[in-house]
């Protein structure tokens, strides 16, 4: 399985992690990202700490826990490469049904791609070939 089906198929719970110039660090719950290939992860983020840090640090890490026994799931080492604000783009990548969320303001969003720069198993030291990871 490589990362775009795993992100499509895995049930879990994603953590991103962020940092302003000063290496003072912050957590947020965030959605699975949107894998377009093998070298880029996008997100649909608001306009709060974590979006504000990457003007200062494009580096973020990205920890997927699995919904199951054990500790599964991966991490994502990421640089920032570019951002959107088109609300119609936003709006394609969004997972949940755009009718039902129609009411919410896109414009305070941003599409925001990483360049994908590792991926580790949750638990351990070792990398993970993006193209074929473990089931």
């Amino acid at each position: 399985m490589n990362l775009s089906e795993y992100f499509e198929k895995v049930k879990g719970t994603g953590v991103l992690a962020t940092a302003d110039k000063n290496g003072l660090v912050d957590i947020a719950l965030y959605a699975r990202p949107h894998i377009i290939d093998n070298t880029t992860a996008v997100f649909v983020m608001r306009e709060r700490l974590s979006h504000a840090n990457l003007k200062t640090n494009h580096h973020v890490a990205y920890l997927f826990r699995e919904d199951a026994s054990g500790y599964k799931g991966v991490r994502l080492y990421l640089t920032l490469e570019r951002e959107e604000t088109n609300t119609a783009l936003i709006k394609q990548f969004r997972r949940r049904d755009p009718d039902i969320y129609s009411s919410e303001d896109d414009s305070s969003k941003f599409l925001v791609f990483f360049h994908i720069d590792r991926v580790r198993q949750l638990v351990g030291a070792d990398d993970l070939n993006p193209n074929s990871l473990p089931q």
